[in-house]
């Protein structure tokens, strides 16, 4: 199967959705030059006029391939979603705005405003569902330590992206690459920052000799924890 770029990707949408297509942005770590190769994701946020039963059939003939390479699907919003979506998805919105590249048609995150208290309502939201989640999909691995790795290099973008979205509950703007965010976030709470800085490393494809798996998903664990329960 021949691969879908990003620019196969935009044009697929740009036939698929022809008149209805508002804008295309890629943001995320691809936008940002944050990019971990076959470990990192391509987002894309899709806005159309409407998005109804018609249009979405006519984009699984884009969206399928584009999730078999391991892409999560595009963020699909119409015009009228966007209107409120800094209520609905600050994390995102935040996200979005920080480190994006506009591929087609106008900026549709330039101007949105997200509050201080639906950003933390979120983030609290976020934080436990993911902490929740990693400890349920670690039970299942049955500790077989190339599972463990997979399920931690699988999950830090997740963390890191959440982590990097707090700075800006102490008034900091964050840095496009996340581990650098991380970094300046143990400037608020104290953490263990050598578990994301390993786990980053094998995400990378870097093979780490005498890794003992599971005492590294014990210290990665501690670590998010102590972050959870110290953002203010």
């Amino acid at each position: 199967m021949a691969k879908w770029t990003t620019e196969k990707m935009l044009e697929e949408l740009k036939t698929l959705l022809g008149g209805q297509l508002v804008s295309v942005v890629l943001y995320g770590s691809a936008a940002a030059g944050d990019h971990a190769g076959k470990n990192s994701d391509i987002n894309l946020l899709v806005v159309t006029k409407t998005l109804m039963p018609r249009e979405l059939l006519a984009l699984s003939k884009a969206v399928v391939p584009w999730t078999r390479q391991g892409n999560p699907p595009p963020l699909f919003l119409t015009q009228k979603q966007v209107k409120h979506a800094p209520d609905v998805f600050p994390i995102e919105i935040l996200d979005i705005q920080h480190n994006h590249q506009v591929l087609h048609g106008p900026d549709p995150v330039k101007g949105l405003k997200v509050s201080h208290g639906d950003l933390r309502v979120e983030l609290e939201h976020e934080f436990r569902g993911k902490l929740t989640r990693l400890k349920t999909r670690f039970m299942l691995t049955e500790a077989r330590p190339s599972q463990v790795e997979k399920l931690m290099v699988e999950s830090l973008s997740t963390f890191l992206v959440l982590f990097k979205s707090a700075l800006w509950l102490y008034g900091i703007k964050p840095s496009p690459h996340k581990m650098e965010s991380l970094r300046a976030l143990k400037e608020h709470i104290a953490f263990d920052e050598e578990p994301f800085e390993t786990v980053d490393r094998l995400k990378r494809g870097e093979k780490i000799r005498d890794l003992n798996v599971l005492v590294l998903f014990e210290k990665y664990l501690n670590s998010i924890e102590a972050i959870i329960d110290n953002v203010k």
